[in-house]
């Protein structure tokens, strides 16, 4: 019988719990433990949940993969520290262009240089998406292929606006505006005696929204405003060979951080059986996803 896949979460919030979640449902798997900061481990061993809580991986024992369920910013430096100590990594880094090849290209060396894995922006998107947008293109060459988020909760966007002096919570909700163009709308439960005004500046002038049309809406209380759901409308319009008005669709309405976390798991798998370096979603193939016999699984998917 083959030994299951000791599995630690890294980071116990949104996404951390939904991962913790995912990895005790998965066949394959074996939940090492979490790796938190003390103030942190406090709270989770209050629950009572028999988790193993502690804030140096090497107090787990063996463990094969670590899920890092940590902001996209802290992503570069926390993966390489794993790759480092042999443990295969998996992020749902979500800064897209150009810092996520930057990202491929340090944990590609690392990966190599001690011999471990490491699967990069492993969300829904970047992530399964990319794949679904890979395909679309493959289906028709040439075209227009337009993303358009939500209407629903940006994880990675309430991080940032969270992180601005002065915040004390923050909810960033994504609209489609339609043709892949959004609107960020950021709610904000400001700090006593904070600066709207400041806040607001720091908030659109950072890297996640200076793109995007951005409203900061000050609020009594993020949290009576939280909804976790979210969403994908991808639309493609190409050609085939020669043949135009090829029209393909794919849509979704996800918990958030369910999905990521159920993603980021299954990319756990499919790190066991990779080459060391550093992959995206669409370079790994899909198969290696799933647990199970694979003949059974192309028998049965195929």
């Amino acid at each position: 019988m083959k030994s299951k896949i000791k599995v630690a979460v890294v980071g116990y919030g949104n996404i951390g719990k939904c991962a913790v979640d995912a990895v005790r449902a998965s066949s394959d798997m074996e939940l090492a433990g979490v790796i938190e900061v003390a103030e942190v481990i406090a709270r989770i061993n209050s629950t009572g949940d028999g988790i193993p809580v502690v804030s140096d991986v090497k107090d787990l024992g063996k463990v094969d993969v670590a899920l890092l369920c940590c902001p996209s910013r802290s992503v570069p430096e926390t993966a390489e520290q794993y790759l480092k100590l042999g443990i295969n990594t998996v992020d749902s880094f979500d800064i897209h262009g150009e810092p996520l090849w930057n990202l491929r290209q340090q944990l590609e060396g690392a990966g190599k240089k001690y011999g471990t894995v490491s699967i990069i922006s492993a969300g829904w998107d970047p992530g399964s998406d990319s794949i679904v947008r890979v395909l679309m293109e493959a289906m028709a060459p040439r075209g227009i292929t337009y993303t358009n988020f939500g209407p629903g909760m940006s994880m990675g966007h309430s991080v940032a606006a969270k992180s601005k002096t002065g915040v004390r919570n923050a909810l960033s909700m994504t609209i489609p505006t339609g043709t892949g163009v959004h609107r960020r709308m950021v709610y904000v439960e400001l700090e006593p005696g904070a600066d709207f005004a400041q806040v607001e500046q720091a908030i659109k002038t950072d890297a996640y929204f200076v793109k995007d049309d951005t409203k900061v809406i000050q609020v009594d209380d993020v949290n009576a405003l939280l909804d976790m759901g979210h969403g994908v409308m991808m639309e493609r319009k190409g050609v085939s060979g020669v043949t135009h008005n090829q029209l393909f669709e794919f849509r979704m309405k996800i918990n958030n951080p369910a999905l990521t976390a159920q993603i980021m798991t299954a990319c756990g798998r499919a790190a066991m059986r990779q080459q060391p370096g550093a992959y995206t979603m669409p370079e790994i193939p899909v198969m290696d996803l799933l647990s199970g016999d694979r003949e059974m699984l192309i028998k049965r998917l195929v």
